[in-house]
């Protein structure tokens, strides 16, 4: 990783915040569960509350043993469905990174334009998302200073590996990831999943779904040892196989097929790695 000092800036910054949403949770001595229950249950999240009988925000974080304090790496954040779930219940003494891959070298203008220059934009999100003084940071992976190696609790990667791996991202950032999490770290997945005798046209990622046993092989491969696996996220009513990929299922429901917009969430695969020494 290319040093860059504006990051050491940065995590100083976060060590010094302290959200009030945090705070308060802190001030209630509940245990992590009620914290995380006081936060999908907030009225600040009613418009993201309509998906969590879908993506099972309490039962996907407690799998992934993600804590109030950790330090945690949120790969590729998105429309920041989770970073609003994550930043409140961390809390004053935790730290959320937004990391997006290092996107200078890539082709696609699209990707470059929505992934590209995070540190400069996550904060205006951060506002408009009532998040604004949090411990809360955005970056690319090519502003990681060596001085963050070995300090990440947790790496998460929210229904992005298809767009990490079809974009060419995925072998760089693995790498990333396993120099980011400390000896004990753990990076949780949750992607759309292919059925297992799906042809290897319809899994290269273009489609967003893919085989649960290639994300595994190609994560072990990369330093990693895969230490559970779930069905939290699973939907058994979607055949995986559309035509035009993952987003003819809801939410985006693209194709307007009557027959899919009761489907519910595409199926998922949840899956919790260890960084291998």
């Amino acid at each position: 990783m290319r040093p860059f000092l504006a990051a050491t800036a940065v995590l100083a910054a976060l060590a010094m915040a302290a959200p009030a949403i945090a705070d308060h949770h802190a001030a209630s001595g509940g245990s992590a569960a009620h914290a995380l229950a006081d936060v999908l249950n907030s009225p600040a999240r009613s418009a993201d509350q309509p998906r969590d009988q879908f993506r099972h925000p309490a039962q996907t974080l407690e799998f992934f043993q993600v804590k109030p304090g950790m330090t945690v790496v949120d790969m590729v954040p998105g429309g920041g469905w989770y970073t609003r779930v994550l930043v409140p219940y961390l809390g004053a003494q935790g730290k959320y990174i937004a990391l997006s891959p290092d996107v200078a070298n890539t082709r696609n203008d699209r990707i470059k334009e929505s992934w590209g220059g995070l540190s400069g934009t996550f904060p205006a999100q951060l506002a408009e998302w009532g998040l604004a003084g949090t411990t809360a940071a955005g970056m690319n992976s090519d502003q990681l200073t060596p001085e963050m190696n070995g300090t990440v609790d947790r790496v998460l990667i929210f229904r992005e590996m298809h767009n990490l791996h079809r974009f060419g991202f995925l072998h760089y950032e693995l790498g990333t990831i396993h120099s980011l999490l400390k000896d004990d770290g753990l990076l949780g997945i949750v992607q759309h999943r292919a059925k297992d005798d799906a042809p290897v046209a319809y899994v290269s990622g273009a489609n967003g779904y893919m085989r649960q046993k290639d994300i595994i092989g190609m994560v072990e491969s990369h330093g990693f040892e895969l230490v559970g696996t779930s069905e939290i996220n699973a939907n058994a009513k979607d055949p995986a196989n559309h035509p035009r990929g993952v987003w003819e299922m809801p939410p985006v429901w693209g194709s307007k097929r009557p027959e899919l917009e009761q489907l519910g969430e595409s199926d998922r695969m949840t899956l919790l790695f260890r960084k291998r020494q």
